[in-house]
């Protein structure tokens, strides 16, 4: 158990859509002078080598950050998620992939908070190391479906919370709709962005149906694929599901999936799916 390490997968297309969509949100909140909290409750290491021995046996950047890098032809979105990588990479070629917690600190003002998860002990430790001595952030070796209950509400009374979960085992599925309801019950204005993978479809559709008979309002929800669903083994595509999205979230992946399926897309088959699940 806890096998799962983020850098054979770093910069895929799943992160290319997790991270628009929350370079999108955050660029929303920050907007406001008011103070927020950012809460990742699965963190990882934070940072990425794609020079790594882990990233060089799978390629997966090859169909995700690879196809963008250098582009000027990008929708706003997606060029406002490509300045983050670029900010991360010292020199102009693609070595280092952020993770969402490095993203969200490049973005954060010294008035924002940031509470960092991850269960994984190395991944902690190397968290840890990349993330020492910054005083706005706060971290924790332990679960982070639990850390992000009791830490809700936050005291800014704003707030981001990422919920990007392995599923390495099956439960989880059901375990972060479970968490998200509680959640939502202590702090109902906050937005929440729940990563998922497509392995099988009919686990999905379960947990937009059981999020869309919770009560909970305003839920948005947006996939990318590079192929149609598949019978196979592995994940043919990827989708976000946001509980109380800012207004313009759902206008940037108009803009953002229709470029996004066609450029990462294999074969043609790339698809994109942009819905309300539940009306503000």
């Amino acid at each position: 158990m806890l096998s799962y390490r983020h850098s054979f997968h770093a910069g895929n297309f799943a992160d290319v859509l997790k991270h628009t969509v929350s370079t999108s949100i955050l660029n929303y909140m920050l907007k406001k002078d008011k103070p927020f909290c950012y809460l990742d409750t699965h963190s990882g290491c934070g940072a990425y080598s794609l020079d790594s021995n882990e990233a060089l046996k799978t390629n997966e950047f090859l169909n995700g950050i690879g196809p963008l890098w250098g582009r000027t032809d990008l929708p706003d979105p997606v060029a406002d998620y490509l300045e983050q990588v670029t900010e991360f990479n010292a020199q102009s070629e693609l070595n280092f992939y952020p993770g969402s917690p490095s993203i969200a600190l490049q973005m954060l003002r010294d008035q924002d908070r940031m509470f960092l998860f991850e269960l994984h002990p190395n991944e902690f430790t190397n968290m840890r190391e990349n993330f020492s001595g910054n005083r706005q952030i706060k971290m924790a070796n332990s679960d982070g479906l639990k850390g992000l209950i009791a830490n809700m509400p936050p005291k800014e009374r704003r707030g981001f919370v990422l919920i990007d979960p392995s599923y390495e085992i099956k439960t989880e599925y059901q375990q972060v709709v479970d968490t998200l309801i509680k959640a939502h019950k202590r702090f109902a204005t906050g937005t929440y962005a729940l990563w998922y993978p497509v392995v099988d479809r009919q686990t999905i559709s379960t947990m937009e149906r059981e999020l869309v008979q919770s009560g909970i309002k305003n839920i948005q929800l947006f996939e990318l694929g590079l192929s149609k669903d598949s019978m196979e083994k592995g994940m043919t595509s990827t989708g976000m599901i946001v509980i109380n999205p800012p207004w313009t979230l759902k206008a940037d992946m108009e803009a953002s999936l229709p470029f996004l399926a066609n450029t990462l897309g294999m074969r043609g088959e790339g698809f994109y799916r942009i819905e309300t699940l539940v009306e503000e």
